[in-house]
């Protein structure tokens, strides 16, 4: 079967090192394209040429050049101007540029590139787009919304730029990472919260506003026909809030499609893929958390975008194919600004009910791509990998795709309100940040809560700067007197939904899964093992369920057995009270 074969698909890891120290070529073939968008490319010795048009794109500008450029654009027109709204983690600056007219308050499009600093078509598309809006006749799409640019978010992994970063992309030749300087991913931060770059973007969001928010991001892992695609939280289908989510599906999607193809550009929703090796299995349609920029936006009520250029496709193409989706967007947002100020104002009035919080691949297709456009690959033995690799062809191919949707697998019901202990000024601290809505009691009160208490917890692999928790949640009902401070957060709020992402001990976004309160972990006091061996025969002794679970658990797992610590502190915790349990309470 490791015969070559010629095969069609869309989807596969491509990875390449373009070096000069590789020899030959390493990316695949590049598809032709040509498109009217080639036409808002200025000549090299215009005095408002961009850096990466005066490079023909070879090449995109440092961090430095970018502000200088800006700063000479904000000081030759009254549309344009440059501000601070907070700093990385090096100290530099996380710069915006607000586009306007001034005047009455506008409602604003919000533009991020370079999250992923190496993904940074959007920072060269929109400094294209700002001189057309300033100098080039395109004011009127500031006449009923101010745009608000971010050209670098992630500054500074982009100043940590090297051929050897993302060399899967088809250009420019030096690019910057995708984490940030402590390798932070930025679009996993939106709930914890963690980056200086995430608490900035975060109080940028909640001071604008805005009725559309664009992240810009190039795709990774496959070969395939489309050159701009882009999707939403949960692809729309999976949304959690559903009148934001049906503003992009019916408006946005068709809206900018259409102005993509009429600049010769071939746009999809975004494919994600099952599995790049076996193209045949699909692409994945599935709900989001609010790690990421499309599901916080979704959680908050902002329709958000994800915008993913194909990685293959020159860097040129895809900085053209940027420019005509944002220049559709604002045209869009302008035209349906009152729609979309009532499908935010619509979910956030909504009240959920409940929180996915697992979920599972259906066991049949939700739909279909009927006429996907693919490209053709081979496969071949590696004498490198010694397994069988792909080869793309670069020949165009069509097939039919299968959808992979989700079934729900946990859905947690949400109460009336959390309740969170004064001490845990981490978590109070994010919950101020996002903007969720609370209370601090000033005297005791006694009431009926629901208590988790975590089961087999288990520190998983350190992810973004935290070592997450993994356990089984065991609820039971009981009668508590929370103290004067205690922070009481209701779900009967606009951020009802986040705030139940985020304390609801089952969701994967919680501050319990991402690690926040690792004082639970901690070895309890200690004693002399004559004390606790005597303590662990009479606990044994007096309850015969614990007999039968620490039975069950020594036939089923040998090493448990031979360990005496191990098995003394499994009885011991039993009745340890609090420091299995989660300090977050729930009110019923």
């Amino acid at each position: 079967m490791y015969g070559r074969l010629v095969r069609f698909a869309a989807l596969a890891a491509v990875s390449s090192l373009a070096v000069a120290s590789v020899p030959g070529p390493v990316l695949p073939p590049a598809l032709p394209w040509s498109g009217s968008s080639e036409r808002l490319v200025v000549d090299a010795t215009d005095p408002w040429v961009t850096p990466a048009e005066r490079a023909g794109f070879a090449t995109t500008p440092r961090e430095v050049e970018v502000r200088a450029w800006l700063d000479r654009l904000a000081a030759a027109s009254p549309l344009i101007s440059v501000e601070r709204f907070g700093q990385s983690g090096e100290g530099r600056d996380l710069v915006l540029v607000r586009a306007s007219k001034g005047g009455t308050v506008k409602p604003v499009v919000l533009v991020q590139a370079g999250i992923h600093a190496g993904e940074i078509d959007g920072k060269d598309a929109g400094l294209m787009l700002l001189r057309d809006i300033a100098l080039r006749g395109k004011a009127d799409l500031l006449d009923h919304v101010d745009l608000v640019f971010v050209p670098i978010y992630n500054v500074d992994g982009h100043e940590r730029m090297s051929r050897w970063n993302f060399p899967h992309l088809r250009g420019p030749a030096e690019k910057g990472t995708e984490g940030n300087a402590r390798d932070i991913n930025l679009n996993r931060d939106y709930a914890k919260a963690d980056a200086p770059e995430t608490r900035a973007m975060i109080g940028l969001l909640r001071r604008l506003d805005p009725i559309l928010y664009i992240d810009c991001h190039v795709s990774g892992g496959f070969d395939m026909g489309y050159d701009i695609t882009f999707t939403y939280a949960g692809w729309g289908r999976y949304a959690r809030h559903r009148a934001t989510a049906d503003w992009l599906e019916t408006r946005f999607g068709p809206t900018v499609m259409a102005a993509l193809e009429r600049r010769g550009h071939i746009p999809a929703i975004y494919p994600s893929p099952i599995d790049v090796r076996q193209p045949d299995k699909g692409i994945r349609y599935s709900p989001e958390g609010p790690r990421y920029s499309t599901g916080y936006g979704d959680f908050i009520g902002v329709p958000t975008v994800l915008v993913e250029n194909h990685m293959l496709k020159p860097y040129r193409q895809r900085v053209l194919g940027t420019y005509v989706l944002i220049e559709a967007a604002l045209r869009l947002a302008a035209a349906d600004a009152a729609r979309i100020e009532q499908a935010k104002a619509t979910d956030r009035a909504s009240r959920p009910a409940s929180l996915l919080t697992r979920w599972k691949p259906a066991a049949e297709p939700i739909g279909w791509v009927e006429d996907f456009k693919g490209v053709a690959f081979e496969t071949y033995m590696s004498p490198a990998s010694g397994r069988v690799e792909q080869r793309w062809l670069g020949r165009p191919a069509r097939f039919r795709m299968p959808i992979i949707g989700q079934v729900p697998v946990e859905t947690v019901t949400l109460l009336k309100a959390w309740w969170v202990p004064a001490a845990q000024s981490e978590v109070i601290d994010r919950l101020r940040l996002h903007g969720i809505g609370f209370e601090v009691v000033d005297q005791p009160r006694r009431l009926k809560v629901d208590r988790v208490t975590l089961r087999d917890p288990k520190l998983a692999r350190p992810n973004e700067g935290r070592v997450p928790l993994e356990a089984r949640f065991e609820h039971g009902l009981i009668e508590e007197t929370m103290p004067a401070g205690t922070i009481r957060v209701p779900s009967d709020q606009p951020l009802g939904l986040l705030a139940a992402a985020l304390l609801e001990p089952e969701s994967q976004d919680s501050f319990l899964a991402w690690g926040f309160f690792p004082e639970m972990l901690g070895v309890p006091p200690g004693t002399e093992d004559f004390v606790r061996a005597a303590s662990a025969e009479a606990l044994l002794e007096a309850d015969s369920r614990l007999r039968e679970q620490f039975a069950r658990k020594l036939a089923q797992e040998p090493d448990f057995a031979r360990d005496p610590e191990a098995r003394l502190s499994w009885l011991l915790d039993s009745v340890r009270g609090d420091a299995l349990t989660y300090p977050v309470r729930r009110e019923p």
